[in-house]
């Protein structure tokens, strides 16, 4: 399938090590994935659903104990620890390399290895990088198939190239104890073992497109970033973008597929998806900030996606999709989730485990982190630019995370170091996307501290940098907290299509038309500022929505010297400026 000495010399390398009893190049056509399909129904590691429902569907369950991210198990494989930094695992490339070489040796001398081309970003793109993953899992195959760009194409695309990323997967024994995803960043390099979870071993999703890329970015004078792409299109037929930040779990998805109250649909908006969680930023020739999606499919968390939260989503989940570890509908060969509706089907069930269930012992049917792999193109709402080579202008950016108390529910930054600072201080409650404890509150700059493959401080000495130059062509930049609230623990805000009230008034702010009165944190609007037409919501929950708790914000800024003492001497100095600031604001 290619001639590129550099390919086949790794390739080789790599088989000379795990000692397959079968190579197979994966193609990317639909004859070779649908005998890799029925191979996989054949061995029971997939289930197929019901083809009039849902045609070419299908089920998988993962290993018990291996069904989320393990941070505590991913490295950052560099030759100085210093530059992966205080907020990555690290540890020293040689050590590491053998380490994983013993764990690999012979691992797949009874299993088939495949060799998957890709390419994160559409072929072609000035914005694309192109990786192989070896692995024996088809599962992964298929996954990568719905994920990314594959096949022939993408080594025609690479031709003599030695500028790709390098993946070895193993699914090995599935032992906790030895699951390492490790990334090489200077040797442009992934290699995962034992695990057999999709963001752990889809190496084109966080492993190369934010860990990898981030590093290759910082380097090539672009971003990575954990972020969602959307066009917001007014009534007289003007598409304007926004890329935003959220940690996993906090409404990404939600928020790239919203679709508009009925009364802004009846003037005339509308809403349309580019990506729902990575985006790749590059300065374009006029000067602005160009984002792109890499990927071709969206890897969504299934639990709370409904009819009423996310119907664009539910949609793109009808055909050509793989579910994993949600609830099996025996009686209509279906599936089902937690929110997907009030009840639980009263049908013959199995829980993710395989189980009878009947949602009657208290116990979730479907994992908390149980997940969808869709093709976009399946996505009501999908861009007419979704797969555009150069990407789409970005008018703002937005971070947000789930705050109860702290967060208002909007704010603008007074500029783009202002905006580098909100980002690099964002705080969100963990949820069920890692493991680990869920509820408790961390820092989570720029929603990437998992994802940032380089020491975070030379990351936001990064960020500071990209805004050099941009002048008034610079996105705007805004922080949103839908999570917000009231006495009773209940969320004020509605959310959802809602949200889009807000977009607008961003929108505003980006081309000058919506007010604004200055706080302590940055620029906000006041009540009359956010079209309320048609919501049941009070002024007063209004005002809670819009307050700045200064007690609490004293705090939280208590909270930020501690999290910025880690950077320590690489925290860039206008981020302690902005620190100070912000004190001096507080009236601290």
């Amino acid at each position: 399938m290619t001639t590129n000495k550099q390919v086949l010399n790794w390739i080789e390398e790599i088989k000379s090590l795990v000692t397959p009893k079968e190579v197979i190049w994966i193609d990317g056509s639909e004859e070779q994935l649908e005998k890799l399909r029925q191979e996989c129904v054949e061995t029971g590691e997939l289930i197929r659903l019901n083809q009039e429902k849902l045609p070419g569907c299908y089920l998988h369950r993962s290993a018990q104990n291996d069904v989320a991210r393990v941070e505590g198990r991913t490295f950052i494989c560099c030759r100085d620890k210093n530059d992966a930094g205080p907020t990555n695992n690290w540890e020293d490339p040689q050590v590491m390399y053998a380490r994983l070489k013993e764990l690999c040796s012979g691992v797949m001398k009874d299993r088939t290895m495949y060799i998957i081309p890709y390419s994160m970003g559409p072929i072609g793109s000035p914005f694309s990088k192109i990786g192989f993953e070896i692995t024996d899992s088809k599962y992964v195959v298929l996954n990568m198939a719905i994920m990314a760009r594959i096949g022939q194409k993408v080594l025609d695309q690479l031709g003599d190239s030695n500028d790709f990323v390098r993946g070895l997967h193993t699914t090995g024994s599935v032992d906790p104890e030895n699951r390492y995803i490790c990334h090489f960043p200077e040797d442009n390099a992934i290699w995962s073992v034992n695990s057999a979870y999709g963001g752990n071993v889809l190496q084109g999703k966080k492993c190369f497109a934010l860990r990898i890329a981030s590093f290759q970015g910082r380097n090539e004078g672009w971003l990575a970033e954990h972020m969602l792409i959307l066009g917001i299109r007014d009534p007289k037929g003007n598409t304007r973008y926004i890329a935003a930040a959220f940690p996993s779990a906090c409404g990404k998805t939600n928020l790239s597929m919203l679709i508009p109250p009925k009364s802004f649909l009846e003037k005339g908006y509308s809403v349309w998806t580019v990506g729902d969680d990575i985006a790749w930023i590059r300065k374009g020739e006029d000067g602005r900030l160009w984002a792109v999606n890499p990927e071709a499919g969206f890897f969504g968390v299934a639990p709370g996606t409904s009819e009423k939260s996310n119907p664009n989503a539910l949609e793109a989940t009808r055909k050509n999709t793989i579910f994993t570890n949600v609830v099996h509908d025996l009686t209509d060969n279906t599936v089902w989730w937690e929110r997907m509706t009030k009840q639980p089907p009263a049908h013959e069930l199995r829980n993710w485990k395989g189980e009878p269930w009947d949602g009657t012992d208290g116990t979730p049917g479907a994992h908390p982190n149980s997940r969808f792999t869709a093709p976009a193109i399946n996505c009501p709402s999908i861009s007419s630019e979704f797969n555009s080579p150069n990407g789409v202008p970005l008018d703002a950016i937005i971070f947000g995370g789930r705050r109860a108390k702290t967060a208002p529910l909007v704010y603008q930054s007074f500029d783009w170091n202002h905006g580098v600072f909100v980002g690099s201080v964002m705080g969100s409650e963990t949820t069920a996307a890692a493991t680990g404890q869920v509820g408790v509150v961390r820092h989570d700059p720029m929603a990437m501290l998992p994802f940032c493959g380089y020491h975070m401080g030379d990351y936001f000495a990064h960020w500071l940098k990209m805004g050099e130059g941009l002048g008034e062509k610079a996105p705007k930049i805004f922080n949103v907290n839908w999570f917000r609230t009231d006495d009773e623990g209940k969320f004020i805000w509605p959310g959802f299509g809602d949200n889009l009230r807000i977009l607008l008034w961003i929108l505003g702010r980006c081309d000058g038309s919506a007010g604004a009165v200055e706080t302590a944190l940055g620029w906000q609007p006041s009540t009359s500022d956010i079209c309320l037409d048609g919501l049941d919501i009070t002024e007063d929950e209004m005002n809670t929505l819009l307050s700045i708790d200064k007690d609490l914000w004293k705090t939280e800024v208590e909270g930020i010297h501690k999290f910025y003492e880690k950077f320590g001497d690489r925290l860039p100095k206008e981020l302690k400026a902005q620190l100070a600031a912000l004190e001096e604001r507080l009236g601290k």
